[in-house]
């Protein structure tokens, strides 16, 4: 799977804890950190484990492992990478403090919505 390919199959996992505000940041050409991040908010300790929590099982399950996981004492800012993709799933105030977005202002931006469920 392409890394942007990872990066959307994220976001799905994301919408499904109703995480919020998700935006993929395109760092190709800027870092050799990451091909893309993946930015989303929540409104509580709680949410941010939970969506953690949903995107480590569902790769887990798909034979995806985590290289490295920060944060998940505090649940203000949980960092998820898997080398070309990292995720970043912020509290909402703390999101706003650190704003990675303007930290990589450089960097094309996805603003993925979500999809509506068809009953």
């Amino acid at each position: 799977m392409e890394p942007i390919e990872f990066a959307y199959k994220i976001t799905d996992f994301i919408f499904s804890k109703k995480g919020y505000e998700v935006k993929i940041l395109d760092l190709r050409k800027l870092s050799s950190i990451a091909d893309y991040f993946v930015i989303c908010s929540a409104d509580s300790d709680t949410q941010v484990k939970a969506i953690a929590d949903e995107i480590d099982k569902e790769l887990s399950k798909a034979g995806v492992k985590c290289y490295h996981k920060e944060g998940l004492n505090s649940l203000n800012w949980v960092l998820l990478d898997y080398f070309d993709v990292i995720i970043h799933i912020f509290k909402h105030d703390a999101r706003k403090y650190y704003n990675l977005e303007k930290l990589w202002g450089d960097a094309p931006s996805i603003l993925v919505e979500d999809k509506p469920v068809n009953k």
